[in-house]
């Protein structure tokens, strides 16, 4: 199925946290993450059925390598934190993966600081998955509990800017990943409808993805997308096993520190928005947002068919 809707980049994957100081001081930090802009607005909502417009929201941007996180406080409203039981195989999980150049030092780093492990220790994706093998990852929480990886590929894996010579010890961020229910429909949604291109995936199981998850038994199916200008990824998981994995609450909003939401830029939004009405996509009304890098974007937000967030925003004018 082709489609004219194309999807030019992730421009950047936002976070609502409880504290914002807190919270970039972790990514500057434990990351080495670096700040891009700090901003208050007023009244703001991504979200039409979200009552709170008199609130204000500090949104800082910060930025690894090519690559951008936008951390987002509600002051003076305070929204549910994650589930405390929380799992890879639970639709509302959202990591980055953070890419690395050396593991066993960026992981001896991050082990000065207060993290959850996910992961027993880095793992080794083992030789007989020929897909992903010797991959080496490990999962982590934030500290409001927002799922993050840290990765390395080995040189006949993943983009060849990562194998460029580094001086950093993290460099950039190669996707973000999502719990999904189904890769097919989902594969409809990223690919068909968004014009995303299939850009790999692998099948990982057997006790090492058991300690990479910190789930028994624990098997995936992954499928990752890019979009037409490539960098900022999406990989699609879809758990075989466990299938206990919980939906994303329909009373999700915004300023729940469970809330993840990717940025999308599309050349023209008001076709994007035609296109995606026309396949029953429920789409919220266009409006004019501040991200917070001082510039205004014209945007909408949607939910992909599991429910994930995704701001679409509009190419700014040259």
């Amino acid at each position: 199925m082709s489609t004219s809707l194309q999807i030019q980049l992730i421009q950047a994957v936002g976070f609502t946290v409880a504290n914002v100081e807190r919270s970039v001081a972790f990514y500057m930090q434990a990351l080495e993450f670096e700040v891009v802009s700090d901003t208050v607005v007023k009244g703001q909502t991504y979200s039409d059925t979200e009552e709170i417009a008199d609130t204000e929201v500090r949104i800082v941007t910060l930025k690894l390598g090519d690559e951008k996180i936008r951390l987002t406080q509600y002051l003076g409203t305070k929204g549910k934190p994650v589930p405390p039981d929380s799992h890879s195989n639970d639709l509302w999980f959202q990591h980055l993966a953070i890419v690395v150049n050396d593991m066993d030092r960026a992981y001896a780093h991050l082990r000065q600081f207060d993290i959850e492990p996910i992961s027993t220790a880095p793992q080794t994706i083992p030789p007989g998955n020929k897909e992903a093998a010797y991959i080496q990852a490990f999962k982590f929480k934030d500290p409001d509990r927002h799922d993050l990886e840290l990765i390395w590929f080995p040189p006949d894996k993943g983009q060849p800017k990562w194998h460029q010579k580094h001086d950093q010890l993290f460099l950039g961020i190669d996707h973000t990943a999502i719990a999904i229910t189904h890769t097919e429909e989902s594969l409809y949604f990223y690919r068909d409808l968004l014009g995303m291109h299939v850009d790999g995936g692998s099948f990982n199981w057997r006790e090492t993805q058991a300690r990479m998850d910190g789930l028994p038994n624990a098997k995936v199916r992954i499928t990752a997308l890019r979009p037409a200008l490539g960098g900022f990824g999406i990989e699609l998981l879809d758990y075989i096993e466990p299938t206990n994995g919980r939906s994303i609450p329909s009373d999700l909003k915004s300023y729940d520190i469970a809330y993840v939401q990717a940025e999308f830029m599309v050349s023209d939004i008001h076709e994007a928005m035609h296109q995606l009405r026309q396949k029953n996509i429920q789409i919220g009304l266009p409006k004019t947002i501040q991200l917070g890098d001082c510039t205004a974007y014209e945007g909408c937000l949607i939910k992909d068919l599991t429910g994930h967030a995704l701001l679409l925003i509009a190419e700014p004018a040259a």
